[in-house]
């Protein structure tokens, strides 16, 4: 067993459920009035002034981790920083590279700047959807999504990240690609899938069928499971019965209760109601016994996960 191997495990056996972020990019363009071009955080790390944004913005939440008195998985802004997102972004494939790296270079000095106040911080190496994780243009074989991916996810195990996180997967194919890639270069990984008003996925399969199909064509090789980037409301009565609850480790729901079509148009942010968000998280903790990272999605921020932490780690926790 390999030393990251043994971090992970330990961060497995852990009895703490974890906090993570919010909603990093709606964060930054409603919140600091930031410009994200094809909405790639990565971006940000290119400039003092907007890397000093995104320092606050992580620092909240560890200032919450820290006094919940648990862990942090710490997301790299790389969600939208391969390769084929390079014509979109305006940058060369060359610079979006060089960022990504940034990107993790960026987590790791932060996690040494918050050792022993938040512990352990686990950095997970984000890889987001080919297309857009709410209306995917095409549905990727495996084989197709791996051969697209894989450089981004050697880039990013190579740099040092504890493990991969497929974020907002809209089907099973792509989310068997990443995890190929993942294995082919050694790094532990998670898949996290996004889902509609009705609790499926942008594909029309339930989550149950999901997580079914890309454990059977993985060996089961993801970590666990994650539920991201939809409220709440969307999903939770799709959490009610299956054995494959076992398998979902992390949950970070959207604020608004607002459909991915109506959030597409929405040119005001829709920040619900941070302590609703946090009471309706508690019910997780009991339906969930694989629940590991709660955090949130569109439209959270440090205010929501405050609320999230009280309810769902301890009612010591203050919301800032």
């Amino acid at each position: 067993m390999t030393l990251k191997q043994d971090a992970t495990r330990r961060f497995l056996d852990d009895p703490r459920i974890y906090l993570t972020d919010g909603g990093f990019e709606t964060s930054m363009v409603f919140h600091e009035g930031l410009d994200l071009p094809a909405f790639s955080a990565v971006v940000l790390l290119d400039d003092a002034k907007t890397r000093a944004a995104v320092t606050r913005y992580f620092e909240r939440f560890l200032a919450i981790a820290e006094e919940a008195g648990t862990g942090f998985v710490l997301d790299t802004a790389t969600w939208r920083a391969a390769d084929h997102w390079a014509a979109a972004i305006g940058r060369p494939k060359a610079e979006l590279r060089q960022l990504a790296r940034a990107s993790v270079a960026f987590a790791q000095a932060l996690r040494a700047r918050w050792a022993g106040r938040v512990d352990p911080i686990l950095i997970e190496g984000v890889v987001g959807p080919a297309g857009d994780g709410y209306a995917p243009e095409s549905l990727l074989a495996p084989d197709e999504a791996e051969a697209l991916h894989a450089g981004q996810v050697r880039l990013l195990a190579e740099e040092g990240v504890d493990f991969i996180g497929a974020i907002t997967m809209t089907h099973p194919g792509e989310a068997i690609g990443i995890v190929r890639a993942a294995q082919a270069a050694g790094v532990p990984v998670v898949v996290s899938f996004t889902v509609e008003t009705d609790g499926r996925l942008p594909n029309g399969q339930t989550i149950g069928a999901a997580i079914a199909e890309t454990d059977a064509a993985t060996g089961a090789a993801p970590l666990y499971y994650m539920i991201n980037c939809a409220h709440p409301d969307h999903f939770a009565a799709e959490l009610g019965q299956g054995d494959w609850r076992a398998r979902i480790g992390g949950i970070r729901a959207n604020a608004s209760r607002l459909s991915h079509a109506e959030l597409d148009k929405a040119e005001e942010l829709d920040d619900g109601d941070p302590e609703e968000f946090g009471q309706l998280h508690a019910a997780f903790a009991g339906l969930l016994p694989g629940l590991k990272v709660t955090g949130g999605c569109c439209g959270t921020d440090h205010r929501h996960v405050g609320c999230v932490a009280r309810h769902v780690v301890g009612p010591a926790v203050a919301v800032a």
